[in-house]
């Protein structure tokens, strides 16, 4: 073999490696990521429904505030960032058995969890930040709310899952 093709050879393994590593981090931060949705969608929404609305409204508003931090960001978006380039690589790297784990893994990560975010939880996040809990409107807002986001907060623990089971079984194929 001449030395391009052990520097070609070297170069592959090297992308193999990073592909590994991206889908080890990854693989859990979708579990993670399912794991924070799930806790809100079988009990943090139902204990906040539970209480008058205002007392509801400013307990979902103050979450809303605190979850923009650091720790949340890096793992919500670093497996973001960790799924976008597993599904490019796929695309590249298809004849392998993984690739299309990898691939429909990542997809539903960005879809199912980083799409819906923006498309569906955010917005009524930023609409119930601007309600006064007191207000004679704050209780129809809080019943909508709490159907209508925890429903696409269900969508979102799916995807996070099932992306989660996907990218470990690719890990598992030879």
């Amino acid at each position: 073999m001449d030395s391009r093709g052990y520097v070609d050879h070297q170069v592959f393994k090297v992308i193999d490696h990073l592909i590994f590593v991206l889908t080890v981090a990854s693989a859990p931060g979708c579990g993670l990521i399912a794991g924070v949705f799930f806790a809100f969608s079988v009990f943090v929404m139902k204990a906040l429904a539970r209480l008058p609305p205002a007392q509801g409204i400013a307990a979902m508003q103050a979450i809303n505030v605190a979850v923009l931090n650091r720790r949340f960001f890096t793992a919500f978006f670093g497996t973001a960032a960790g799924c976008l380039l597993l599904a490019v690589s796929s695309l590249f790297k298809w004849h392998e058995p993984g690739a299309i784990y990898r691939l429909i893994g990542s997809a539903l990560y960005l879809v199912g969890t980083i799409l819906v975010t923006i498309l569906f939880n955010v917005p009524r996040n930023d609409a119930l930040a601007a309600v006064d809990p007191a207000s004679a409107d704050a209780a129809t807002l809080w019943a909508d709310y709490v159907g209508s986001w925890t429903t696409w907060n269900h969508v979102r623990t799916a995807a996070a899952l099932a992306a989660a089971a996907l990218l470990t079984i690719s890990l598992c194929l030879p």
